[in-house]
């Protein structure tokens, strides 16, 4: 299974049998989804930068909210959680998904606010790949992540939501990757144009990896 970053919480996983694209962002924040098609489309919470389904060629199958999903032998499984740390009185509610693709266990986390409760956190355990904002603004920023981290226990972080050059949506700033790195106390690696990840490459040791904007 491979995974692209198309840019801010946008991500394609190509399996064998499906590719699921994950929050596509509207052309306003400077990301660009080419003429990209997709099987199945995720969507977090509507917004902008989330949910620009109409993007995405090939007539998809669109997940948008809680419960557990079947499509092209891809299980998908919708977890509430909350766009901040009020449980939602700020910014609403978001979506969270524990994917399954070959195999692999990928949480895409959208754009949670805070620590994760026990219900949402039991449902996301055990993920061997975790999606997750660290540049604050209105989801987790990168102290935050480190805690939502720490929760889940991943074999694979890839970090999402962060200031890139491409980056243009006006008024809600956010932070770049290298504070996450920080954070985490290690140097940003070198970013990969795609990650092909399998159930039997799974690093022993948790490992940062940085996708490249595919556009």
């Amino acid at each position: 299974m491979d995974i692209s970053w198309l840019g801010h919480s946008c991500f394609r996983l190509r399996g064998k049998e499906a590719t699921l694209v994950t929050d596509p962002p509207a052309p306003t924040t400077g990301y660009s989804l080419a003429r990209l098609t997709a099987d199945i489309v995720t969507i977090s919470h509507h917004h902008t930068g989330h949910d620009y389904v109409k993007g995405v060629g090939g007539d998809p199958k669109i997940v948008d909210g809680a419960g557990e999903y079947e499509i092209k032998q891809t299980l998908i499984t919708g977890v509430q959680t909350f766009h901040d740390t009020e449980r939602g009185k700020q910014h609403g509610r978001n979506t969270a998904y524990l994917i399954t693709l070959d195999d692999v266990h990928i949480a895409h986390l959208g754009d949670l606010g805070g620590k994760l409760d026990n219900r949402a956190q039991e449902a996301l355990n055990g993920c061997d790949v975790l999606l997750i904002p660290v540049g604050g603004g209105k989801t987790l920023n990168a102290e935050q992540a480190a805690e939502v981290i720490a929760q889940l226990e991943p074999s694979i972080i890839i970090p999402m939501h962060y200031a890139t050059p491409a980056y243009k949506l006006a008024g809600e700033p956010l932070d770049p990757v290298d504070k996450f790195c920080r954070e985490m106390g290690v140097t940003p690696p070198e970013p990969l144009a795609k990650l092909s990840v399998t159930p039997t490459s799974l690093p022993a040791e948790t490992q940062i990896i940085i996708l490249n904007y595919r556009g």
